[in-house]
């Protein structure tokens, strides 16, 4: 009997997302995605082939059941997404807006090579919003849902990123008191002070926080690990096991000619400046912070583009992203860079700066820049650049802003010689457990990895929450 051949299924097109205009948007704070309505994310969910070996699970750093969840929302059980998503995300309402979810579970979804895989991170935010639109923050973490809290086992957090606060929430719903210790004013780490309002707003990322509060998890701002406190006397205070989520807040330059000038500044205390002390609200916030009038950003990551835009939005005249390698080769999502494009953010690829210069006051006016050819490919298999001899060129710029990496802060390391460090200086930790060269002390994001993703380091929180909790409750 001849068999019947296989009809392909057709597949709708990718639901988009609702965008404030580009032009409006580039002049204004508020979030430029706007998120699916109720029709629309069932709509995508939809799209989901509810395959029997779902891959897009494997693309996930923190496990989440992409395909249960998605299932979940095209049959409008909005609450149990929620649950499912929450089995192993602390933080759903800030992976949906910032993870790079194209190079992890949408990267292995079936429909990728379509085009049009699933947007995942998308219905993840819908999820989230959705509920905390319904549901107050007590409610979501009632009693009845967590292990009571024993106070007798104690953890401690240095550090209130993404690595930290996915800790403390897989803990203290297995009942371990844990304490958040925060450098500075206020818990969030690189969530609040590294990424800008238009696109993870503070009352998300304020949100999640409270809803870790309600899991009676403490946070003690203004405490500098390694000064305000050493990790011995830690333990000395009955903690069982200690967790460093300081990140790579350190800024780096390049070291050229006149970086030193009035007018050149790192992103790190740019994006600080805005984001962490209001500066964008001045002078409702007393927080001044320089308008620029033509913006050179150097760099091409998402501190690059969150830089720029940034700059568009304090009023810029122009804004320019010098990068030394071509734009399809640029690290930042394609997301951000496309809406810096739209924004009307302009490319300079191929350039590297080679010097600033300055009046006689002192103040950067003009900096100088090499052109580059890509050149044989590194060990990473992208093409080096190459300076092409001879071949200079000069911007007019009031304000530069070096987006060029980070680095591991010493505060820590210099005051714990027992800790130890890879040669570039960050936290040497077990890939699997995350526990570092001392005993009960575990490690994870950007201290060990140096600069990576929120999502990463919340992969990180987990698998030393999983060890730490094995370890103590056995």
């Amino acid at each position: 009997m001849q068999k019947k051949a296989k009809t392909k299924t057709k597949i709708s097109p990718r639901v988009s997302m609702p965008m404030l205009d580009a032009v409006e948007r580039g002049r204004m704070f508020s979030e430029v995605a706007l998120g699916y309505t109720l029709e629309q994310a069932v709509s995508e969910a939809k799209r989901c082939l509810q395959c029997k070996k779902p891959t897009c699970i494997k693309g996930c750093p923190v496990d989440v059941d992409c395909k249960g969840f998605i299932r979940m929302v095209a049959d409008k059980d909005l609450a149990g997404a929620f649950a499912r998503i929450k089995e192993t995300n602390s933080l759903p309402a800030i992976c949906g807006r910032v993870c790079p979810q194209e190079n992890q579970c949408e990267k292995t979804c079936k429909l990728r090579p379509t085009g049009q895989p699933i947007a995942i991170g998308r219905l993840e935010r819908f999820v989230a919003d959705n509920y905390y639109a319904h549901t107050s923050c007590e409610e979501e973490t009632g009693a009845d849902s967590c292990v009571p809290i024993d106070e007798s086992l104690k953890v401690a957090a240095i550090g209130s990123g993404p690595s930290s606060l996915t800790l403390a929430g897989y803990l203290a719903a297995n009942g371990v008191k844990v304490s958040v210790y925060e450098a500075l004013h206020s818990p969030g780490g690189v969530l609040l002070y590294g990424i800008p309002e238009f696109r993870l707003p503070k009352s998300v990322v304020q949100r999640e926080i409270d809803s870790l509060k309600n899991l009676q998890v403490d946070f003690l701002c203004n405490y500098v690990g390694g000064k305000s406190m050493t990790l011995p006397e830690l333990f000395q205070q009955g903690y069982k096991a200690v967790f460093l989520g300081v990140g790579a807040g350190l800024p780096r330059f390049m070291n050229l000619p006149g970086e030193s000038l009035i007018g050149v500044y790192s992103a790190n205390e740019y994006l600080t400046r805005v984001n962490l002390m209001f500066g964008y609200r001045f002078p409702e916030y007393d927080t001044p912070v320089p308008p620029g009038r033509n913006v050179v950003v150097i760099g091409g990551g998402n501190v690059a583009m969150d830089s720029a835009r940034t700059a568009l939005r304090l009023g810029a005249e122009r804004v320019r992203v010098v990068y030394r390698r071509t734009k399809g080769e640029m690290p930042a999502r394609q997301e951000e860079l496309e809406h810096a494009l739209e924004e009307g953010i302009e490319l300079e690829i191929l350039s590297s700066p080679l010097s600033f210069h300055g009046d006689d006051q002192g103040v950067l006016n003009k900096m100088v820049l090499q052109r580059m050819e890509l050149g044989s490919p590194d060990d990473s298999g992208r093409r080096q650049p190459v300076p092409i001899e001879g071949d200079t060129f000069s911007l007019d710029t009031d304000l530069a802003i070096m987006a060029v990496g980070t680095g591991a802060n010493m505060v820590l390391t210099q005051t714990t010689p027992e800790l130890e460090l890879n040669e570039r200086g960050y936290v040497r930790a077990d890939p699997e457990t995350g526990e570092t060269s001392m005993n009960m002390v575990f490690a994870g994001g950007d201290i060990v990895t140096g600069a990576a993703t929120v999502v990463e380091a919340m992969g990180a929180g987990r698998r030393s929450a999983r060890e730490i909790l094995k370890r103590i409750k056995g």
